[in-house]
């Protein structure tokens, strides 16, 4: 504890300090009361986001909501990001490894497709940039962008030993996704197991709930198509809870029945598909939106680890998804749908 203060207390205060700058239910209550863009950005004023919109333009545009409240987290991460030592700075950077991973598959599709690619930069998420990106506007198909850019990048390991440059011109682009998130949650598992202490104990924790929720999808997404049961075990990260058993019994799910009778021992997952019929306006991603927010609220209760820095970047992302939805039910109008947000608190 003691050395953890002398190099971490400081930091660990200043993120503790962002979380309780989430909006609150109050907030919420005032956001869903407003009958324009204008009077969410009015709102949001009054709290730490500040002005945060005061140079735009009316009317507003919920896409510049999004972008705006990003720049916002950026910021807040950076801060911590650019200032703190090892292990600390590295288990950082594993946290924006994720995105990087979202950013290069996002522009292998677009290469795909001849996209233009200093279009698709601007749309790249900008916890997932580096220096080595700006390249990329110069690589004319997959196997540059491997060649040039990718092999030299902190995900290189992913790549070599998951994919070959080959495969990013034949595989599914959602199965390239999948493999690499797989090979980054099982590594990322590894850097905090090597830390240990607490901050093992709530990583774990997080990262195999992360686990399964990819599993579960990709076998729910998998329905109808000609992924094979080995084809899906080799997607499935190999540290969550439903490991090994309950992935194997997913693999071989060829609809929902037979997710349901993979996941009746696993009481934290059995009722998804229950709730989601109860509530027919809750989608499955939206219930682990919910446990996923449970969890990382839970981080905060323990001191002296690096969770809350993974746990707070998850709760803001949270907390971006629920203004975005808010602003969009309110410029289409749909009203009903307004309550349909993910309280932090």
């Amino acid at each position: 504890m003691l050395s953890f203060n002398i190099e971490n207390g400081y930091y660990e205060a200043v993120v503790r300090g962002y979380r309780k700058s989430l909006l609150t239910s109050t907030d919420y209550g005032n956001l869903i009361q407003c009958e324009t863009l204008d009077d969410v950005k009015l709102h949001l004023t009054g709290t730490t986001y500040g002005q945060f919109l005061a140079n735009e333009p009316t009317p507003l545009d919920t896409t510049v909501i999004a972008e705006k409240c990003t720049e916002k987290l950026v910021e807040e991460f950076n801060y911590i990001h650019k200032q703190v030592v090892d292990p600390l700075s590295t288990f950082l950077d594993y946290i924006t490894y994720g995105y990087m991973i979202d950013n290069i598959v996002y522009l292998i599709s677009g290469t795909i497709h001849n996209s233009d690619l200093k279009e698709l930069l601007k749309n790249c998420h900008p916890l997932g940039m580096f220096e080595e990106i700006e390249a990329l506007s110069v690589s004319t198909n997959p196997s540059d962008l491997y060649d040039s850019v990718i092999v030299d990048l902190p995900l290189a390991p992913y790549f070599v030993d998951c994919l070959s440059k080959e495969d990013l011109n034949e595989l599914n682009i959602e199965i390239i996704l999948n493999t690499l998130y797989k090979a980054y949650l099982e590594d990322f598992y590894k850097y905090c197991e090597k830390i240990g202490g607490t901050t093992f104990e709530v990583m774990s924790e997080l990262l195999r709930f992360e686990a399964d929720r990819r599993t579960i999808t990709i076998t729910v997404n998998s329905f109808g198509t000609e992924l094979r049961k080995d084809d899906k075990l080799k997607l499935f990260p190999t540290i969550g809870y439903l490991y090994p058993d309950g992935n194997n019994a997913l693999a071989k799910a060829e609809d929902e029945d037979g997710v349901r009778a993979a996941l009746e021992n696993y009481n934290q997952y059995n009722k998804l598909f229950e709730e989601t019929e109860l509530d027919g306006e809750k989608s499955l991603e939206d219930f682990f939106f919910e446990m996923e927010v449970e969890l990382n609220k839970a981080s905060f209760e323990r001191q002296f680890h690096y969770g809350v820095f993974y746990s707070f970047v998850k709760l803001k992302e949270q907390e971006i998804r629920n203004i975005v939805r808010i602003s969009e039910c309110i410029s289409l109008d749909r009203r009903e749908s307004l309550n349909q947000y993910v309280t932090l608190y």
